[in-house]
């Protein structure tokens, strides 16, 4: 029933490890039942609505990935995205969050049409093989940077932009704690070494009043105030145009880079570079995006973070489905599950980042027209924040540096209608 179900090998798999391996992407994740509900009730959303609506379309979107796409990634509301919901369409351009819901919807319905037709395919297939080896440790250290965050050991600064957080602080000494506990855990080969990190760190931060518990069981809050409210009279406006393909640039690339990645990490690649069912993963991303719209969230998508779940053994979608049961468990006991302080699930999403390293071996640094473009993906995905513009200016540089270098005879048509269309979408988005 499991191989049926979810393609569970049992020569290859455990599901011990699945199940350890969804509850680790869970818990890593989970920041997200807090901070999308806050993101998106500064558009003017009900911030109850928002919370199970959040969980209500991660279900739905994981579960399509589960057992359609039988791949061990989590999606939900994507980062990022909700900020340009919230911040950019609604505070400064001035629409109402419904004008915004409607901008996802469509760009939900464009994506199953791509996905349908299988051109998100031919775009994963225009990306340079090489490229396609650096996103893994773009993606390590972004998720990296996410945990540093996170835990305060990284901070903002006004003159170097970034600097390191009060190391006398009891959240930042939580932090290394948990970095270190955990680190331990895995030099010595203990079986959900993450998992374990997260729960001990959560635990020890109770007398430090940094895991704060108000209860245990809740009543789920209604939808209602934000489910199907669509705004149409606006749709063939420039600034909702503008407003899909900027979704549909993010969701996309985002989607692309962290499917790519974490099947990297995980082994399902192929030496060509080619994903299993990867048309179905898309469709899980597709069908979440346009369920959450209607649900009323902002875009859904397959979340970097699967990458604890998947180091941990997960390998099949036992392991999103796992992910799927702790969301419905968190629709009734969120204060539970939002106690855990981000101090602990730190430590899992650097130590992460590290073994999502490993692939930048497979870069030739002493090939300078290869090296360059993979240099400048693998570091414009922390330093922008987004995986997306880390492929898009990596590709970008890979087809400029060949084409000026007299080298255009290793490009295909694929590649030069991508660096176009990216060209042009920092040109005018």
């Amino acid at each position: 029933m499991l191989q049926k179900l979810f393609g569970f090998d049992p020569q290859t798999m455990t599901v011990k490890k699945e199940v350890i391996g969804g509850i680790t992407t869970f818990l890593t994740m989970a920041y997200i039942l807090a901070v999308n509900p806050s993101i998106l009730s500064a558009a003017g959303m009900d911030q109850g609505a928002v919370f199970t609506t959040t969980i209500v379309a991660s279900v739905l979107a994981t579960l399509v990935m589960a057992l359609y796409a039988k791949m061990p990634f989590a999606l939900a509301p994507g980062m990022g995205l909700n900020a340009f919901f919230a911040y950019t369409v609604v505070l400064q351009m001035g629409y109402s969050w419904q004008f915004a819901l409607t901008a996802v919807f469509l760009e939900g319905i464009i994506f199953i049409l791509l996905t349908i037709t299988g051109l998100r395919q031919l775009i994963v297939d225009s990306m340079p093989l090489v490229l396609r080896r650096a996103i893994s440790p773009g993606i390590g250290l972004f998720i990296a940077f996410i945990g540093l965050k996170s835990a305060g050991l990284v901070v903002s600064d006004q003159a170097t932009l970034v600097a390191l957080g009060d190391m006398h602080s009891p959240a930042m000494l939580l932090a290394v704690f948990g970095i270190i506990f955990t680190a331990i855990l895995l030099v010595r080969g203990i079986t959900g070494a993450l998992l374990i990190g997260i729960l001990v760190t959560t635990i020890i931060g109770i007398p430090l009043g940094l895991t704060q518990f108000g209860g245990i069981v809740s009543t789920p809050p209604s939808m209602a105030p934000v489910f199907m409210q669509f705004e149409w009279h606006n749709i063939l406006t420039l600034d909702m145009l503008i407003c899909v393909l900027t979704f549909l640039f993010l969701d996309m690339f985002d989607t692309i880079g962290t499917l790519i990645g974490v099947s990297n990490r995980a082994g399902f690649t192929d030496k060509d570079g080619n994903i299993p069912h990867l048309k179905e993963a898309f469709m899980a991303d597709a069908v979440g995006t346009t369920a959450g719209a209607v649900l009323g969230t902002s875009t859904v998508t397959t979340f970097v973070e699967s990458a604890a779940g998947v180091n941990v053994g997960g390998r099949c979608g036992l392991t999103s489905f796992t992910t799927v049961v702790c969301f419905l468990l968190a629709l009734f006991l969120s204060p539970l599950f939002l106690a855990i302080p981000g101090q602990a699930t730190a430590s899992a999403l650097i130590l992460v980042g590290v073994m999502m390293m490993s692939g930048i071996r497979d870069i030739d640094f002493d090939n300078f027209i290869d090296a360059i473009p993979c240099f400048i993906c693998v570091i414009a995905m922390p330093l922008t924040y987004s995986i997306s513009h880390g492929i898009m200016l990596g590709l970008i540089t890979y087809v400029l540096l060949r084409l000026l270098s007299g080298r255009w005879k290793e490009l295909n048509v694929g590649m030069c209608i991508l660096c176009v269309l990216f060209i042009l979408r920092y040109a005018f988005l």
